[in-house]
């Protein structure tokens, strides 16, 4: 699993990595539509290497329903996740592979599952309606994240999990 997110990372990083072509998404009433900047980093368990990158990202629909596309910082698209009605596919320039949900597919593209259906709130700098949480300084914890919105007003938000292997996940937001 990490190797194929290590290797979407290292495709981010390589100018001639071959891509997708980008795809928008049909809208849907109550679709929302950001893009920004994203990092994923994972720490390295027990004395293993940790792992990671950074680059560009857009997501739209819903947590039913939607999409998320990676991009490298030179802004080749390198993978593409699209999710409905229980069909979870992973696009890259390679091959698409189908995951049973969300947490799978987020596991194999970042190294790490990330809470797809929370993130759609949590980019909008507030908790999942659907998941209990506590406010905590600047932000608020759910399901094991730390959320910090005290740089919200710039765009940023910064999501952390403890657990082992810690994960860190950066978005910044662009102004539209």
């Amino acid at each position: 699993m990490r190797q194929h997110a290590s290797l979407l990372m290292a495709c981010a990083m390589l100018a001639g990595c071959a891509s997708l072509k980008h795809q928008q998404r049909e809208a849907s009433e109550g679709d929302l539509h950001l893009s920004g900047r994203l990092s994923v980093q994972v720490a390295g368990v027990a004395g293993g290497k940790a792992s990671g990158g950074n680059g560009a990202f857009e997501l739209s629909g819903q947590p039913t329903a939607g999409q998320l596309e990676l991009s490298t910082p030179l802004g080749s698209l390198v993978a593409r996740a699209v999710w409905r009605d229980g069909d979870v596919r992973l696009q890259t320039p390679e091959d698409e592979r189908r995951f049973d949900d969300l947490d799978a597919l987020t596991r194999e593209m970042l190294g790490e599952a990330i809470p797809v259906a929370a993130l759609f709130d949590w980019l909008q700098g507030k908790p999942w309606s659907q998941a209990a949480h506590t406010a905590q300084g600047t932000g608020f914890e759910q399901l094991g994240w730390q959320i910090d919105l005290s740089h919200f007003g710039e765009g940023l938000i910064v999501a952390t999990r403890k657990a082992e292997p810690a994960v860190t996940l950066k978005a910044r937001i662009d102004k539209t």
